[in-house]
């Protein structure tokens, strides 16, 4: 049953007040905190809740993820709007797409900005709400599917850091790029 996101973005204020999340816990759903890429460690110590997404991503060195942002012309709305819910890609899951992916993205930007807003679900969404979902309507118009079996799954991709905290909203590092099915 796919519940109503704008209900789910309203209790966040509430589930925050209730029982603040660390972008320090680790999620488990990759098994050993020590296979995680140093984006994510960075997005730990660079996530104090004041930093808009956009910049966020930025200081914690997810440098493919910031360059598909900036030539996708969503670096304003990544800093000033929200709130958003992002699945953040680390460098590693952008290298893991085939050869030429990135490059050919990046040289369209109405595609390259299709990608990335199926990245981005409307809402501050936390992995306490997210658990509760079994898809969520991204930014791009379509749905990703969620998964609790196995760790947190957002399509394919795993979280592997959940409840980054930006003054814009909250990031789930993931380790696949979601790539929409039209695509």
């Amino acid at each position: 049953m796919k519940k109503n996101l704008n209900t789910l973005a309203a209790l966040t204020a509430l589930a925050i007040l209730a029982a603040p999340l660390t972008a320090s816990a680790h999620c488990g759903s990759c098994g050993s905190e020590d296979n995680h890429a140093h984006d994510t460690e960075a997005a730990t110590e660079a996530s104090t809740g004041t930093l808009a997404i956009f910049t966020l991503a930025e200081d914690a060195g997810f440098n493919t993820l910031v360059a598909a942002i900036k030539a996708a012309g969503l670096e304003e709305t990544l800093t000033d709007s929200g709130p958003f819910t992002v699945f953040a890609p680390t460098d590693e899951a952008f290298a893991k797409l085939p050869d030429g992916t990135v490059e050919a993205l990046l040289a369209d930007p109405v595609m390259l900005r299709k990608v990335l807003l199926y990245h981005v679900v409307a809402g501050s969404v936390t992995s306490v709400q997210i658990v509760e979902l079994t898809e969520a309507t991204t930014l791009e118009g379509t749905d990703v599917i969620i998964s609790i079996e196995d760790g947190v799954e957002i399509n394919d991709a795993k979280v592997v850091q959940a409840d980054i905290e930006a003054s814009n909203g909250t990031v789930h590092v993931i380790d696949t790029v979601l790539i929409p099915a039209e695509i």
